[in-house]
C-alpha cells in the first residue's frame, strides 16, 4: 500500500555519511546478482590459498584470481572510489580504491582481492542491519488499512482508497478492524486499542462524540465514525513526518562528530603520505614496507564508525520513543533530555486531568442562585479557561448577550450585560477591584483550603457570587512524580492557580515546591531561575499562557497531543497520551540513548588508535585494517539498535531502560 507520507524521502538513516552502504543508486553489491558476491568470495579465497601453496603472490594464476574477484565484488567501490575523487571527497571508497591500487603496485594481488570482498560482505550486512532501523519507522507506516468504508451518495457502504475519503465522510469501523482515519464517533459503542498511537496497551471506551484515531484497532462493537480530514491530516501521519524530520535533523553532538571528520580524514591522509615517503626520502628505507603501512593508516583512517555512531543511535531512540506514544521534534531533544535535572509541570491539564466541575455556588447579599450562575455562566461563555467551561456547562438556563468582552490575562474577564459591566475573576482579581472584604476572604480561604479554584463574580463596587471549582488528579500523576524523583530529577509545579490550591494539588502527588497565582511572563522568570539553580531544565504544558515558559524551557513537553491539532508542531516532545508516566519513559530513553553514544564512540576511536599503532609499527595488514573498521561500523549499529528492544508495556511505560 502506498501511504502519502512514504512519498517523503527515506529517513536519515538512508543517507551514509561515509559515502558507502547500500544507499547509493546503483553502488551497493546487495542490488547487482546475488552469484557475484559469494562467486568473488570464492576467487579471493582461492588466490590467497594459491599464493601460499606456492610461496609466491606476484605469479600469473594469482593475479588472475584476485582481478577477477576485484571484478565481480569490487566493481560499485572502484566506481564510488573514482567519483569520491572527482567531487574531492575523501570517504571509506576512495580510501579502499586507494589501497586496492597500491596492493596492486607492490604486488600484493591476494590481498587486494581479500580487502575488497570483505569490504563488499561488511556493507552487505551493515545495509540489512541498518534497514531494520529504517523499517521501524516505516512500521508506523502500516498501521492504518489502505481502504476504508465509507457511505456513498445513497447511503450503501463501500469500501474505498483512503486517499479519496474527505473530511465529513461516515465510515464504518467493524470488530477487529483498524481505523483507517482520525474521525468522531457518531454512533455506537466499543473499546478502542490505542496504543499506536497514544502508548496506552488498556482499550478505551468509546461513545458518541469521542475522538478515534486512524491506527487504533476497534474492539467488540461497530462504530460510525465522522471522519474529520483525510489521510495526510491524521494523527498517525502526523507522527510519521515528526519522527522522519527529527531524524533528518542532526543533534549537536552529531553536528560535531562530522565537523571533526572532515578535518580528522585529511589530516589523515596526510599523515598516512608522510609515512609512505618519509622514510624513503629521508632515510633510504625500502619504499614497499613503507607504502604498505601507509595504506593500511588510509584503510583504517575513515572515520566510518565514528560519524555512524551517532544517526543510528539517535532514530534508534526517536523510534522507541513513537512506539511509547511519545514523538520527539529532533535529536536535540533526545540528548538535552539525557541531562534534564529539573522539570516544571503546569497544574491544569497537566497534573490534573483539566476537566473540572462546579462544585460550589454562593450567592452574596440577597442574589438568586441561578442568577448569579446564568451571569457568570454568560459572562464566561467566550473564554476558552477549562474553570469557565466549568461554569457554562453547569449552566442549565439561556445565556444572556454579553458586549464588551475582554480577557485579563492571569485573573480573569469581564463583560457588559444589559448595560452593567461584570467581572469574574480569582482572588487576585477581587483584591484588585478592590472589592474584597473579611467575609469574602473567609469564604475564599476556606474553598482554596480544600483545594478548589475560586471565582469571584462582580460589579465594579460589590461581589455577587463565589463558585468553587474542583479538577481532579489524574490517577497516573503521582506514580510519575515518584518515577521521576527517584531518577533524580526535581519536579516542581507552576500555576497561574492560587498559591493554596496549587499546594494542595501539588501535595496529592509528592511535590514539595509548588508555586501559584503566576501570570505567563511569571513563569517564564520562574523557568529561567530553575536553569541558574539546577541547569538544563524541561517544562510540561498544555496551553497558550504556558508558551513563553515552553520556549525558555530547555526541553518542552505538550501534554495530550492526540487530541490537538497544533501540540505536534509547537513542542519538542509531545505526549500523545494524557499521561505524565511519559516523562520517565521519555527520559529512560534518552539517558539509555546517551550511553550508547558514549559505547559507540568510545569503540570507534579505540579502533582507530589501535590499529594506528599497529600500522605504524608495521604489525597491522590491509585486511585487518579492513576488518576493524566495518567491523567498527556494524558494532556500533548492531549496539544502537538495541535502543528499539526497550520495553514498551504499560507496566514498562515508567520504567523504560536498557542494560548496559
Amino acid at each position: 500500500m502506498n501511504h502519502p507520507q512514504e512519498l517523503q524521502a527515506n529517513a536519515a538513516l538512508g543517507q551514509d555519511p561515509c559515502g558507502h552502504g547500500g544507499c547509493e543508486a546503483g553502488g551497493h553489491p546487495a542490488r547487482g546478482s546475488r552469484w557475484l558476491l559469494p562467486a568473488s568470495v570464492v576467487l579471493a579465497v582461492a588466490a590467497e590459498l594459491w599464493a601460499l601453496c606456492q610461496g609466491a603472490e606476484s605469479t600469473s594464476v594469482v593475479a588472475t584470481l584476485s582481478v577477477a574477484a576485484i571484478l565481480l565484488g569490487g566493481i560499485p567501490t572502484l566506481l564510488g572510489g573514482l567519483r569520491s575523487l572527482v567531487a574531492l571527497r575523501l570517504d571509506i571508497q576512495f580510501l579502499m580504491t586507494l589501497a586496492v591500487l597500491g596492493a596492486f603496485v607492490i604486488g600484493e594481488y591476494p590481498e587486494a582481492a581479500v580487502v575488497v570482498v570483505l569490504f563488499a560482505i561488511a556493507e552487505r550486512i551493515e545495509e540489512r542491519t541498518v534497514t531494520r532501523a529504517q523499517n521501524a519507522v516505516r512500521s508506523l507506516m502500516t498501521l492504518s488499512p489502505p481502504t476504508a468504508t465509507v457511505a456513498d451518495a445513497t447511503g450503501q457502504w463501500v469500501e474505498s482508497s483512503v486517499s479519496e475519503v474527505q473530511a465529513g465522510a461516515t465510515m464504518l469501523v467493524r470488530p477487529g478492524e483498524r481505523f483507517a482515519l482520525d474521525g468522531v464517533v457518531a454512533d455506537g459503542e466499543s473499546a478502542v486499542n490505542q496504543a499506536a498511537i497514544t502508548g496506552e496497551s488498556l482499550p478505551v471506551e468509546k461513545r458518541p462524540g469521542d475522538k478515534v484515531f486512524a491506527g487504533s484497532m476497534n474492539g467488540q462493537g461497530a462504530l460510525r465514525v465522522t471522519t474529520t480530514g483525510g489521510v495526510d491530516q491524521t494523527t498517525l501521519a502526523r507522527i510519521v513526518r515528526s519522527v522522519q524530520q527529527a531524524q533528518a535533523q542532526r543533534a549537536p553532538l552529531q553536528r560535531f562528530i562530522d565537523s571533526f571528520a572532515r578535518i580528522y580524514t585529511p589530516v589523515v591522509v596526510g599523515v598516512a603520505t608522510l609515512v609512505a615517503l618519509l622514510p624513503w626520502l629521508a632515510f633510504g628505507a625500502v619504499f614497499e614496507p613503507w607504502l604498505y603501512r601507509a595504506l593500511v593508516l588510509l584503510v583504517i583512517a575513515c572515520p566510518c564508525a565514528l560519524v555512524v555512531s551517532t544517526p543510528v543511535a539517535i532514530a534508534s531512540g526517536l523510534t522507541a520513543a513513537a512506539r511509547a506514544g511519545i514523538v520527539v521534534k529532533g535529536g536535540i531533544y533526545l540528548e538535552r533530555g539525557a541531562t534534564l535535572a529539573c522539570i516544571a509541570l503546569d497544574k491544569t491539564g497537566t497534573i490534573t486531568a483539566g476537566t473540572p466541575a462546579l462544585t460550589d455556588v454562593i450567592p452574596q447579599g440577597d442574589r438568586d442562585r441561578d442568577e448569579v450562575l446564568r451571569l457568570a455562566a454568560s459572562i464566561e461563555a467566550s473564554s476558552e479557561h477549562p474553570v469557565a467551561r466549568a461554569l457554562v456547562s453547569a449552566c442549565k438556563a439561556d445565556l444572556m448577550p454579553v458586549t464588551g468582552f475582554v480577557a485579563l490575562t492571569g485573573r480573569g474577564v469581564s463583560g457588559v450585560v444589559a448595560g452593567t459591566e461584570y467581572l469574574v475573576g480569582n482572588h487576585r482579581l477581587v483584591e484588585a477591584t478592590g472589592v474584597c472584604s473579611p467575609a469574602i476572604e473567609q469564604q475564599l480561604q476556606v474553598l482554596e483550603q480544600q483545594g478548589k479554584t475560586c471565582l469571584v463574580l462582580m460589579s465594579r463596587d460589590s461581589a455577587l457570587a463565589i463558585f468553587a471549582v474542583a479538577d481532579r488528579v489524574r490517577s497516573t500523576s503521582p506514580a510519575a512524580v515518584t518515577a521521576l524523583q527517584a531518577l533524580g530529577v526535581h519536579p516542581v509545579v507552576l500555576s497561574g492557580d492560587n498559591q493554596r490550591t496549587t499546594t494542595a494539588v501539588a501535595g496529592q502527588v509528592g511535590i514539595d515546591d509548588a508555586r501559584g497565582e503566576l501570570l505567563p511572563d511569571d513563569k517564564l522568570q520562574a523557568i529561567a531561575a530553575l536553569q541558574v539553580k539546577h541547569g538544563t531544565v524541561g517544562m510540561v504544558g498544555d496551553g497558550i499562557n504556558d508558551a513563553p515558559a515552553l520556549a525558555r524551557a530547555d526541553v518542552s513537553f505538550a501534554m495530550g497531543a492526540a487530541g490537538s491539532d497544533t501540540a505536534l508542531e509547537t513542542a519538542g516532545v509531545a505526549l500523545m497520551a494524557d499521561d505524565l508516566r511519559g516523562l520517565p519513559a521519555f527520559l529512560r530513553i534518552s539517558r539509555a540513548a546517551r550511553q550508547v553514544l558514549r559505547q559507540n564512540i568510545a569503540v570507534a576511536l579505540a579502533t582507530k588508535f589501535v590499529f594506528f599503532a599497529l600500522a605504524l609499527a608495521g604489525f597491522a595488514t590491509l585486511w585487518a585494517a579492513v576488518v576493524a573498521d566495518m567491523g567498527a561500523s556494524l558494532a556500533v549499529v548492531a549496539n544502537s539498535l538495541r535502543l528499539l528492544r526497550l520495553p514498551l508495556t504499560e507496566e514498562s511505560q515508567g520504567n523504560i531502560g536498557v542494560e548496559t
